[in-house]
């Protein structure tokens, strides 16, 4: 037993032994590793920081096996340190065992500023450099700086502008960064040229692109300085033109811009390929999903066999398909569409095949370059949000859309992947361009004499999407002013909302013998049905009345205009609707589609007056040839009153150069032709009114200039006096025939900054004996 105890405290001494060496040795390693890391650092001497601490900078350098520093380690930590960017210099050297670190610290930049700069604000200056006050100053950084305000000033058309950055010492380490920039003159585009285009000619190609050649009128047009931004847009507009009008394999080749050192201006040349225009042929759904309806997807295509093909009706109906399947709860699906060409029979068939796509989810959507427009602004035109499913035809949509918002110059939406397989990321570039506008304009109109008119208007205030506009008229007869404000997303639906105020006064002319006063507001609703039907809701409450002036010639004024004056002021509650189709190929100047609107009113919703008013007015445009458009046009209206009251002679119809030109304003229509009376038009309930008319650009006048010359016939007529037969015991003549008045005539229009520009001269082929011809006419608006 002594003996198995005194072999156990044997075992237990040797342990200790053992663990008290091992404890030993743990120790004195650590004590080396300390010794060792404690000598590395010590062998690290930092001169010149003052801001940075010296520790900070050792901690860049990472010894090699051994202890030591070697060449590599030097060169690492060196290239680590100049990328903080904190330095101006840095100098590695050794002294014996140890290496001395010699910093200059960069400077703190305490004022970043611009100077000489006119034409780019400082904001928009500031968003695009990454030099920013508190940072270091970085030489490199300067200079990329510079140069991103030489790329700025070149986009807007300033290929002559010198960045030069200035660096003033404010001493203690800081300085102030100053770009003094000398803008230079604009370059601009003194030529645009097409060649390849034999179905459309250059008026017609004019009119898609932005960029236009300079003018005398470029100061107030804009589009006549170099962009290369523009110009790369243009060659897409004119691409998605000629698909929209059957040639499927159109494509611009080229956008060569050459200067030209004699003109100093560039000359833009887009070289095109047409290839052969299409029509559709066989239309089918191959759906690869069970389950899928294809007769329903099939009856919402805006694409029909044999219609001439249209790549912008394939694009939407690509979209449709998206969004009807998507409504049947298959998300990740998507219609691509297969074209089959016969180019013999020049007609393209159209296969879409539904699949199921990956099943991967949206999940961040990062908006960049925005410095202007409001985020939420551009993220409610996407038809999705982040979580939702990923959709590509929904992405092509909403930049589709935010391109037409014509808020931005620029707009590019990318995807990258996300933090796992099935996410993804999308990167929506964006660069704001101006959206406000001020127009001062004067001239003479046929109903206003002498006139001047001033137009304000910003589509997209503070970057909030808000449309606001102001107008005033002040002319020789007659004054106006108009105040609006709209939002597209009213409440973040798709309702647009607007509201606006007005006033308008007018004075006794040539044409009629009383003077009139109107103010009041309106809110307006709308909404899109569809890519091309939408529909207006609105409310108008308003004063008007008629007054009565002596008349130079001793004449009395007509009896249903003396008794609307003795009436006096009317409030006019008023709602009703408007509703649009539109199929034009370009609103401003159309040379195809069909725009058509049908208008509805109530008044007697409160106020002092009770109508019901009708009114319809539709246009079809069709190109005859490449200079050449022919344009058919009809248009009609009733009114009648309700609740035993009639419809006030302010509310009704006056036939004039708006429905028959030739003839004066209020120059056709009933008439009083009571003896002794001023003879004044007194309107009527009905009228009608047909137009055809080709538009043709003119030889030898630059397509720039925006002129173009039209021919015409007219015929309308006005009918239907409702208004009272007597008054104050007095018996009224009144002149209402339904004589179909006619003419023929031609024109000159000019699209100029302020809206269209016209001047008429038509001769009446037909017209009752009473009625006021007038052959030459001046008028602004329209088209």
């Amino acid at each position: 037993m002594s003996n198995r105890r005194s072999i156990q405290r044997q075992r237990a001494q040797r342990l200790l032994a053992a663990g008290g060496i091992l404890a030993a040795t743990v120790a004195m390693m650590s004590i080396a590793m300390a010794a060792e890391t404690t000598s590395s650092r010590d062998a690290i001497v930092v001169e010149g920081n003052r801001r940075v601490d010296a520790e900070t900078i050792r901690s860049y350098f990472h010894a090699a096996p051994g202890g030591r520093y070697d060449d590599a380690s030097r060169d690492a930590a060196l290239k680590s340190l100049i990328a903080t960017g904190l330095f101006a210099n840095i100098a590695i050297d050794r002294a014996g065992d140890k290496l001395v670190v010699r910093v200059t610290e960069a400077p703190v930049l305490a004022r970043v500023a611009f100077e000489g700069n006119k034409k780019v604000k400082d904001t928009d200056l500031s968003a695009a450099i990454e030099s920013r006050p508190r940072g270091a100053l970085q030489r490199a950084t300067v200079q990329s700086d510079a140069n991103r305000i030489v790329e700025i000033y070149r986009r807007a058309g300033r290929d002559q502008v010198i960045v030069k950055p200035e660096i003033i010492d404010r001493g203690n380490g800081s300085v102030d960064l100053v770009y003094a920039i000398t803008e230079g003159t604009k370059t601009p585009v003194r030529k645009v040229e097409f060649t390849g285009n034999r179905t459309f000619g250059s008026r017609q190609l004019h009119a898609v692109i932005k960029t236009s050649a300079h003018s005398m009128l470029s100061f107030l047009t804009g589009g006549d300085a170099y962009d290369p931004d523009r110009i790369a847009q243009d060659r897409e507009l004119l691409r998605t033109y000629y698909r929209s009008k059957g040639y499927a394999d159109a494509s611009v080749t080229s956008a060569r811009a050459e200067y030209d050192p004699a003109q100093e201006g560039f000359t833009v040349t887009f070289a095109i390929d047409e290839g052969q225009p299409y029509k559709f042929g066989d239309v089918n759904v191959i759906c690869n999903i069970p389950g899928v309806d294809t007769g329903l997807l099939s009856r919402v295509a805006s694409i029909r066999n044999g219609a001439r093909f249209d790549g912008n009706a394939l694009d939407k109906t690509t979209e449709q398909f998206a969004i009807e399947l998507s409504k049947l709860g298959y998300p990740f699906a998507h219609a691509t569409p297969r074209i089959t060409r016969d180019q013999a029979a020049q007609r393209i068939d159209i296969s879409f095949v539904i699949e199921q796509g990956p099943r991967t989810y949206v999940e961040r959507i990062e908006i960049h370059g925005n410095s202007r427009t409001r985020d939420y602004v551009i993220r409610r035109e996407f038809d999705f949000g982040e979580g939702d499913p990923y959709n590509k035809t929904l992405i092509d949509r909403a930049e589709r859309r935010l391109k037409s918002l014509s808020y931005f110059k620029t707009v590019k939406i990318s995807s990258r992947p996300g933090s796992s397989p099935d996410r993804v990321v999308l990167d929506v570039e964006t660069i704001d361009q101006p959206t406000g506008d001020i127009n001062f304009a004067g001239g003479y109109g046929t109903t206003d004499g002498w006139l001047g008119e001033v137009k304000i208007s910003e589509r997209n205030l503070y970057g909030t999407g808000l449309d606001v506009r102001a107008a005033a008229t002040f002319g020789q007869y007659a004054r106006s002013i108009n105040l609006s404000a709209s939002e597209p997303y009213f409440l973040g639906t798709r309702v647009a909302a607007g509201i606006e105020l007005f006033g308008r006064q007018s004075d006794p002319s040539y044409y009629q013998s009383y003077g009139s006063a109107t103010y009041g507001g309106a809110l307006v609703f709308g909404t899109p049905l569809t890519e091309q039907l939408g529909v207006q809701w609105r409310y108008s409450l308003y004063n008007q009345n008629i007054t009565l002036s002596p008349n130079s010639n001793g004449l009395v004024a007509s009896l249903p205009i003396q008794q609307a004056a003795a009436a006096g002021s009317a409030w006019v509650s008023q709602a009703g609707t408007t509703t649009t189709f539109n199929t034009l190929d370009n609103n401003k100047s159309p040379t195809s589609g069909i725009r058509s609107q049908l208008s509805q009113d109530i008044a007697g919703l409160g106020g002092d007056v009770r109508f019901l008013r009708t009114t319809s007015d539709t246009r079809y445009y069709h190109q005859l040839n490449s200079d050449v458009v022919a344009m058919v046009r009809g248009q009609g209206g009733y009114i009648t009153g309700w609740g035993g009251q009639q419809a006030p002679l302010m509310n009704t119809f006056f036939g004039g150069p708006t429905m028959v030109r030739g003839f004066a304003p209020y120059g056709f229509g009933p008439r009083d032709l009571t003896s002794g009376s001023t003879r004044d038009n007194v309107g009527g309930s009905m009228y009608f009114a047909t137009t055809a008319e080709l538009q043709s650009s003119i030889p030898g006048v630059p397509d720039e200039y925006g002129l173009k010359a039209t021919a015409f016939v007219d015929a309308g007529s006005v009918f239907g006096y409702r208004g009272p037969t007597s008054f104050s015991g007095q018996s009224i003549q009144v002149a209402d025939k339904n004589i179909v008045r006619s003419s023929v005539g031609v024109g000159l229009t000019w699209a100029s900054p302020f809206g269209a520009l016209t001047v008429d001269y038509a001769v009446p082929l037909s017209k009752a004996a009473y009625d006021v011809v007038q052959p030459l006419r001046f008028s602004a608006g329209g088209f």
